[in-house]
């Protein structure tokens, strides 16, 4: 059985970027889950296994398709129970629903100040008349004007990362002494700035930075094969 993950890329399909993407790329070597990786343009997915998601994440596990990386991580969960746990009981999956929120709400909208234009960047060109269309339009502005406070927007992120440092300061993971999906959450949010920009978005000695770091170096140091 070949199992795919579709995700999402630029020009370059080896550099695949999507924040949720890296959340269930991490959650499949989590589960110690052979597969393969089909990164897509934007423009590409609505003609992914006939128009199944209009997004990427997606997962064919055999004859199973399924989309989200949520949902993706419980179908994992709950397919493969004698594999390493993504979530250790409920209330991790309550802990993980929590960094989600936290994630979405609160540092993509930074992290797209710091990257949009580089997204932009990265893409083909039909890629980039849609991106810079539906964002445009989106942000109610230029791409250009929206990331012109980036410096600004560098040091908000620290600022809204501050209850994980918290966190860090007690145990190496969110999900306490090992990685949990609730550490592949918020990875997959910095993983995606750092793939697009190539910032540096933290002091090195910072303890989100530094949670990071481990967080590149799981399994086998997948996070750091894409420079």
């Amino acid at each position: 059985m070949t199992r795919i993950l579709y995700s999402l890329c630029g020009r370059d399909e080896s550099r695949p970027f999507s924040p949720h993407c890296w959340k269930v790329s991490l959650a499949l070597a989590h589960k110690g889950l052979d597969f393969i990786e089909k990164p897509v343009a934007f423009t590409e997915i609505p003609k992914v296994e006939g128009g199944f998601s209009r997004t990427v994440p997606i997962l064919k596990d055999g004859d199973r398709l399924v989309r989200d990386s949520f949902d993706i991580a419980l179908y994992l969960e709950d397919t493969y129970p004698d594999r390493p746990t993504l979530f250790g009981g409920e209330g991790g999956k309550a802990l993980s629903r929590l960094v989600e929120g936290f994630s979405q709400t609160l540092i993509h909208p930074v992290l797209t100040k710091i990257a949009v234009k580089d997204i932009h960047d990265m893409l083909a060109e039909p890629d980039q008349v849609y991106f810079r269309e539906s964002r445009e339009a989106r942000l109610g502005q230029t791409l250009e004007a929206f990331s012109a406070a980036r410096e600004a927007a560098l040091a908000d992120l620290s600022l809204r990362l501050e209850p994980v440092r918290h966190t860090l300061k007690l145990q190496p993971f969110i999900g306490g002494a090992t990685p949990l999906f609730a550490d592949y959450i918020l990875f997959g949010a910095l993983q995606w700035a750092r793939v697009t920009t190539g910032l540096a978005l933290l002091p090195d000695e910072d303890p989100v930075a530094l949670w990071f770091g481990r967080c590149l170096d799981l399994h086998g140091g997948m996070g750091r094969a894409v420079a």
